[in-house]
């Protein structure tokens, strides 16, 4: 048995034909009953607005080329000649390891992949797709992340333009008890808004030239106070931080129009700005622009950069225990006869020997446990010997000479 790989991801395929190729729950449970009708018995569909793959495992070449052909056939109305991605046994294995990790995501270190996989897994495991090889592959991949990232902390490290800048001025004159203005009401300003509200602010204004999507804004965030886009310099007065968020392709604060004396820190998350550079020349201010941001940003992804690196040894250690055990798998239900053989001979001969010999309660309890002592005693070093094996024609040559000599079949059947 051996695990397989295929599909296609944001690397090698764009937005225009992603949108082509992607499954629905239903056509993830059509795919995975189509699998099993080729002989396929666990499959599992990864499908994200990043990525639509397929694991799986499988026993030949026949059904490797099976599967292939049932995703091309899938999406037909794709050529997938030069973007299908495939991948078997070992470097399978390896792959989602590094996508469970967040190596193989477009934000690198991200943890929604981690989510995605063990929804991917449930559904799987849920409809009977996914037995013990599947689970041991998978959940050992998500341990493997969540051992990571405890370790390097990576996904703290943050990247996004707009948490950087909370963050970043937080660091410059934090938010407890602050006065908080935000000019704008669209999704940047928003995302501002919902960072915003995890700190102890005093109050927070929204100034929007849409008062109807302010509003509507307010409707989630009901402490939120609403003002007139044109009112905005006189809130401004009062402020101790202000967040500008845009589209405007002029200023929304003019240096020539300030009147505040407070120490203020501007936040200018548009391009182009909204902020005039002015303002923190002529002022008791403090102006934090996407300049600043963006270095921020570059260093930040470089050190994630640098800690997912350090943690490919970690990947590749456990990818070797994963790999080990599914080779040991292999030989389990030989192992598990030779065990089944064992309590049958064990019961035959107590049976016998209780009918000829007159024992006590206690003779008749030690009896049975030296039988079946002694005969697993028999059995372990062939049980030893079968897992240590290293290729899998010798795993089967021994496993049949297992299967002659304790008749293992008739014990199966």
């Amino acid at each position: 048995m051996q695990f397989g790989f295929i599909g296609i991801n944001y690397k090698n395929a764009p937005l225009d034909v992603r949108d082509h190729i992607s499954f629905t729950e239903s056509s993830k449970i059509d795919f995975m009953q189509k699998a099993e009708a080729g002989g396929v018995g666990q499959c599992l569909v990864l499908a994200t607005c990043y990525r639509s793959e397929i694991f799986y495992l499988f026993d030949t070449d026949e059904q490797k080329d099976y599967m292939v052909d049932l995703y091309v056939n899938t999406f037909k109305k794709v050529d997938l000649t030069d973007i299908l991605i495939e991948k078997s046994g070992d470097e399978a294995i390896y792959y989602i390891f590094r996508i469970a990790a967040g190596l193989e995501s477009a934000v690198l270190g991200e943890d929604q992949i981690l989510g995605q996989l063990k929804d991917a897994l449930m559904l799987s495991s849920a409809l009977g797709y996914a037995k013990k090889e599947m689970h041991r592959i998978v959940e050992n991949s998500m341990a493997c992340a969540k051992a990571i990232k405890t370790k390097y902390k990576v996904s703290e490290i943050p990247l996004s333009v707009s948490y950087i800048g909370i963050k970043e001025t937080e660091k410059r004159c934090g938010f407890d008890n602050k006065k908080v203005l935000i000019i704008g009401s669209g999704d940047t300003a928003k995302l501002a808004l919902t960072y915003v509200r995890e700190y102890n602010v005093k109050c927070v204004t929204m100034c929007s030239r849409n008062i109807a999507h302010a509003k509507d804004v307010k409707q989630e965030y009901p402490q939120l106070k609403i003002a007139l886009y044109d009112d905005r310099m006189e809130e401004l007065k009062s402020a101790d931080i202000v967040i500008s968020a845009t589209s405007s392709p002029h200023y929304t604060v003019f240096a020539d129009e300030c009147d505040f004396t407070n120490h203020v820190t501007f936040l200018d998350l548009a391009a182009p700005r909204d902020i005039d550079p002015e303002v923190a020349v002529r002022f008791d201010a403090d102006l934090i622009n996407l300049d600043t941001l963006d270095e921020i940003s570059r260093q930040n992804k470089a050190e994630r950069e640098r800690l997912m690196d350090c943690c490919k040894e970690e990947i590749e250690t456990a990818v070797s225990e994963t790999i080990t055990w599914l080779f040991e798998s292999r030989v389990d239900s030989t192992i598990q006869s030779l065990h089944q053989r064992c309590d049958e001979i064990t019961e035959e001969s107590y049976s016998y020997l209780n009918r000829k010999l007159d024992l006590s309660d206690r003779e008749k309890r030690i009896l049975k446990k030296i039988l079946a002592a002694s005969l697993k005693k028999l059995v372990r070093e062939p049980i030893v010997e079968l897992k240590q094996l290293d290729s899998a024609e010798s795993q089967e040559e021994y496993t049949k000479m297992l299967n002659n000599l304790f008749h293992l079949e008739e014990t199966k059947e």
